[in-house]
């Protein structure tokens, strides 16, 4: 009995990494040593590509020339490339009626289907240039709108890395993978991806993000294997609606 219980908790235990703010301007030399660190413990994170950055603070950083082919080569090893808006550019502000209660600067909140529909279909013209498909989506400063929701589906983009919870969960027929901290934290149940901004580290950073990975890495687990596992069962729903119910309203007080 006890093993089978160990099982079920091992199988709905295990974090995804989830890289943000991915584009031609980004400190280069970290990334490069995060895909050092990846191809030596075999794992395969998601990034969150902006296809055509326009943030004035994301422009500071280095710019390589070689962008799409890296993010093709990154394909091609089974990293799973992932929309990150689509030019990263604040013009719209929620007052904490968004989705998720954050509140704050935003791409898409506010504006209306056909514009959130634009944007969307310009950032994926970018990737299907490339021959590369895309099923997953995280918006930036983890702000959408119902809208947001609808033009996803309708480029059949139906899976979001975001959202409040400890296991994967389906709502309006899209998959939800809950994305809790600001920095690498495993927790010893349920699946969540986590949040790197490398742009913001410096070399200690890196190191605790090393001694993390060298710790947990038999846990890490690729969007794949989220797919393949999630059916959610009644006590992951009660779990993950006590969990959602409490973050945001914690967030309405923040």
């Amino acid at each position: 009995m006890f093993n089978s219980i160990n099982k079920i908790f091992s199988k709905y235990t295990g974090l995804l990494i989830r890289m943000d703010d991915i584009c031609e301007n980004m400190n280069w030399v970290l990334m490069d040593k995060c895909e050092l660190l990846f191809d030596k413990y075999k794992i395969k994170p998601l990034l969150g590509v902006i296809p055509a950055n326009k943030d004035p603070e994301l422009l500071t950083y280095p710019k390589t020339e070689f962008f799409w082919d890296k993010v093709t080569n990154w394909k091609n090893k089974g990293w799973e490339i992932t929309m990150h808006g689509c030019n990263h550019l604040y013009t719209q502000k929620s007052d904490k009626n968004d989705i998720f209660n954050y509140g704050g600067d935003s791409e898409f909140y506010g504006l209306e289907l056909s514009k959130q529909l634009s944007k969307i279909e310009s950032g994926m013209s970018e990737f299907q240039k490339r021959q590369i498909k895309i099923r997953s989506f995280f918006a930036p400063n983890h702000i959408y709108d119902q809208n947001t929701f609808e033009a996803l589906k309708k480029k059949d983009i139906k899976i979001i890395i975001d959202g409040y919870g400890l296991f994967p969960f389906y709502k309006d027929d899209l998959l939800f993978i809950p994305q809790l901290f600001y920095r690498e934290i495993f927790l010893p149940f349920g699946i969540q991806s986590t949040q790197i901004h490398i742009n913001y580290w410096d070399n200690k950073d890196f190191e605790r993000f090393e001694n993390f990975i060298i710790k947990h890495h038999n846990k890490i687990v690729d969007l794949d294997y989220i797919i393949d596992i999630t059916n959610p069962n009644s006590i992951q729903n009660i779990t993950n609606f006590i969990v959602e119910k409490t973050l945001k309203t914690a967030r309405l007080f923040k």
